[in-house]
Order: C-alpha cells, then structure tokens, then sequence
C-alpha cells in the first residue's frame, strides 16, 4: 500500500535519505527538481514562454532548480524570487546562486515592490512559493499574489503541493489564498488533502513523481492513512474451495426495499449473487414479491407480513452476514422493527442508506450499534449522523474519531471512498470514476460487501477487497460504455471481470 505521510514524516524521509546515501540537501532538491523539469518538458514545448515564482524556502529552491535546468534546456523564463523577509534558506541560497551564475536568465529578487509581469493564455506558470511545511493561511502579499496568478489567464503547475494548500487539515484554510493548479507535480507519495473533494479545484491534474526516496526510509516510518493498490487486493483473494458447495460460501441476508424501491433490493441482491456468495435472501415486503420473483429467480426471498413496508424482525440464525437500509424507508414501524434487527443480530452486519437516516433520526441508537459493523454513508448520509463540520478533512476525521471510539468500519463513499477502521487506520480507492455518482451504485456496494462477509472475509478485509472491486467494475464498465451513461446494473454486469481482472493479476 501507498503511505500517506504527515508534512513531518516527510522531513524525516528526506533527512534520512540524505544520511543513508551521503548526498547533501541541495542533491536531493536537485534529484527533485530534474524530475519536475522532465515532466514539464514532456508537456510544453520551448517555444512556452514561463514565468516562475519562487518563494524563500525549500520549494523556492525547487522552483529556482527547475528554472536553472529549464533555461540550460532552450526555453525562455522569467524568475521572481519573493523574499520579502531578507532570509532564504540554505538551499534556496544556493540555487538562486546557480541560477544567477547563467547568462541570458531574466531573474528578479522581490524585497519590497513587485511589479507584476504579463500573463498570458499561452504562459506557463510555475508555482514553487511554498510546499509541505506551510502550517497556516497565507495573508498579505502572499495572498495578493495568489490572487493575481489565479486570476490569470495562464496554466500553472504546481510544485510538489499549490501553494497555500497544506498537506492534512485546511478546514481553517482561506480557499481565495491557493493556487489554483492546472497540473500539481508533488513528489513520491500523495498527501492527504489531495484526496479530499473540496481541494480537487486546487490540485488540478495529479501527477506523483518518483524522486528516489529511501524505500528503507518509508518502509521504516508509520502512516495512519493508505492508498490501496491492485496487489494489495489480490493477495486478500480467497482462492475458490474446488469442491465447495453453496453452503460453502454462505448464505447471505439481505433486508432492503420498501414497496416502491424494491429496484434497491434487486441492485443489492444481483451484485451479492455476483459476488461469490452462495445464497442470497432478501427479506422485503409483500408487495415486491412479484417484481423480484420475475428480476432475480436466483434470490430467496422471506416476505415481511406488512404490504409495503419492513416492520418486523428476522431471526438470523443460518445466515452469515446481513446487509440492512437500501430502500427501507424511514417509517415509524420499520424504524423499530430496524433497531431490533441490528441489536439482536450476532452475525457480521452492514448498515447503508435508509438504515443510515434511520440512525439520524435516532442518533442515540448509535449507541447500540454493535462492534465491528460496517456503516457505509456518502458525506451526506454521515454529516447526518454526526456532529461534523461541513468541510471534508472535519468529516474525514470525524469519521475516523467515530470509527475508533466505537470499534466499528465506516466507509465515507466519495471519489477516493475513505475506510476508517477502528484501529485509527484510513484506506483511500484509488479505482472507480465519475459515472458511478448515480442512483443504485451504494446499494451495489452493499451487495457485494455483504457476499464477502458471508464468505468469512475479516470486516476489515470484505471493505477493503469490496470498495476496490466496485471501483474496478465501475471502470470496466466505463471503457466501454463512457461516464455519461454508466448505471448501477452495468457495475454488476462489470462485477465478473472485475474479479477475473484481479485473480489474473495474483496468478
């Protein structure tokens, strides 16, 4: 898995990889800067005119390093130094000096005055005012500056992170004073707020540039939050029992739809079939009987006695795993019989969707949640559920907090669907796409999430494996289908590749 390091364990890893390999600073800043200058390269000719602003610190001296490298290669730069406080740090120094040793270089330092330069459509920006130690808005000059590079007509690319973004927490940030990057080059591993959604108009394109750090260094230092990839998945594969039969891979109870939404039910049951499940049960009111009979043969189904509504309790006994909300509703009657499913339940359980609002209605029944469940809420379900500010990072952490204090899963589901589990730990998908933003897709999830329990996969394991193959299927289905038209039964249909795609890659 890719670790997600705090602004400090960033320090550290640059600090220990300078030791480990007897280099200096400004070698690794020149390793760092090569690499964001090749990336420019690859996209923008040298007839593009660039303007670069650089800031006092170490991100200055990245930029200052890539001007330096950019001129020796053909193009044609201007360079703003900011250093307003008459301190730069060791590094900058230095390469402002490599920098200023060339010929033909337009190179001014800002000490007081600055005399904005003309930006174009057809410039290229390069922002290196600040990285990853930035710990607090930006003001004053700063900001105007920000401004005025947002508010110009000309791409920018980032270094290593837009300016005025900090890595983890901008829930105080003042959104006006950030760049507002067409491209963000950020080196090695991703930071935390670019996988926040509120920050995405910041970041722009991201692109993660391998810069050389000790892999001896990263394996060595802790991370709280994750970036799970494909092999990460296929070693969590179970390989099929050969002589296994039904009762072999579980019996799945699935307790969803009121009469009207009974197409919750059938999403939630054909992705738990398609998911490796043995048996499937779906208990939903009288009404659907028909509508499901005819759509899913392969389902069983046990009919609540109400006509259009779940008001009573199952016993649980012979099933594996239970999933319950998709479509429910939120009526008095099914609100109690909900309650008395989830609290006298002792099999691995999911709560999603109406069983979610349920729980914002009656927010003190959280306390009766049992240990270990799996809550899978979009921002909105989960704000209503908790006492979250409005900002992602205060959502994200609130999650996690809730995850922790009640030993329980929480899948916040977004564009990188976040796994708080109840060790503190965060996992971020990297698969899925904007077609799946539609109704029916979080009733997909459930499905096969609760197949994967039923097959006695860890809670933690049956998030982990069933986000990364409901992203996964979500793009299958996409390549040929495209974004604008995907709907939640082609995420089912794409399901089977999906698996197959990954059992290939562990082979």
């Amino acid at each position: 898995m890719v670790k997600i390091f705090s602004a400090q364990q960033i320090k550290e890893v640059d600090a220990g990889t300078i030791r480990e390999e007897g280099i200096t600073s400004t070698d690794l800043m020149e390793r760092a800067a090569g690499a964001v200058a090749k990336a420019i390269m690859q996209r923008w000719h040298r007839t593009t005119g660039i303007t670069v602003f650089a800031g006092p610190g170490n991100n200055g001296g990245d930029a200052l390093a890539v001007a330096r490298i950019l001129h020796e290669a053909g193009y044609t730069l201007e360079v703003f130094l900011f250093n307003t406080a008459g301190k730069l740090s060791a590094d900058c120094q230095t390469n402002k000096a490599r920098l200023q040793a060339l010929e033909g270089v337009h190179f001014v330092e800002v000490s007081n005055q600055f005399e904005p330069p003309q930006l174009t459509a057809e410039k290229l920006i390069i922002d290196g005012l600040f990285g990853t130690g930035l710990n607090k808005p930006l003001t004053g000059g700063y900001a105007s500056l920000i401004k005025f590079i947002n508010s110009s007509p000309a791409q920018v690319v980032s270094i290593d992170m837009p300016s005025g973004l900090m890595c983890d927490d901008n829930s105080l940030n003042i959104r006006a004073h950030i760049v507002q990057a067409t491209l963000t080059l950020t080196f090695q591993q991703p930071k935390l707020s670019m996988f926040l959604p509120e920050n995405a108009g910041n970041i722009g394109e991201l692109k993660v540039l391998d810069i050389g750090l000790s892999p001896n260094q990263m394996a060595q230092a802790e991370a709280a939050a994750f970036v799970i990839e494909e092999t990460d998945m296929t070693v969590l594969l179970k390989p099929r029992d050969k002589f296994g039969h039904k009762g072999t891979f579980g019996n799945a109870l699935l307790i969803a739809g009121q009469y009207g939404m009974a197409g919750a039910a059938l999403l939630a049951a054909k992705s738990c079939l398609r998911s490796g499940v043995g048996k499937v049960t779906v208990c939903t009111p009288q009404m659907n009987n028909n509508i499901l009979q005819a759509t899913i043969p392969e389902a069983v189904l046990k009919l609540d006695p109400a006509d259009t509504i779940f008001t009573q309790a199952i016993a649980t006994d012979g099933y594996e795993a239970m999933a319950i909300g998709p479509g429910i509703g939120t009526e008095k009657a099914t609100a109690l019989a909900f309650i008395e499913q989830v609290t006298h339940s002792r099999i691995p359980l999911v709560i999603d969707a109406d069983g979610l609002n349920i729980l914002a209605h009656h927010k003190s029944w959280l306390n009766q949640i049992p240990a270990n469940a799996i809550l899978t809420p979009h921002p909105a379900e989960f704000k209503r559920i908790s006492n979250a500010r409005n900002d992602d990072y205060s959502l994200l952490d609130e999650a996690c907090n809730m995850a922790k204090e009640r030993q329980i899963h929480i899948i916040l589901k977004g564009h990188h669907t976040a796994i708080c589990t109840p060790s503190g730990k965060i996992y971020f998908n990297a698969t899925g796409n904007s077609g799946m933003a539609t109704a029916g897709s979080g009733d997909v999830l459930t499905g096969i999430i609760t197949a994967l329990l039923a097959q006695k996969y860890p809670a933690e394991t049956a998030c982990l494996l069933g986000v990364y193959l409901h992203g996964s299927a979500g793009d299958i289905a996409a390549e040929t289908l495209g974004e604008d038209s995907l709907m939640a039964s082609d995420i089912i249909e794409a399901l089977p590749r999906a698996f197959k795609k990954l059992r290939a890659t562990g082979c």
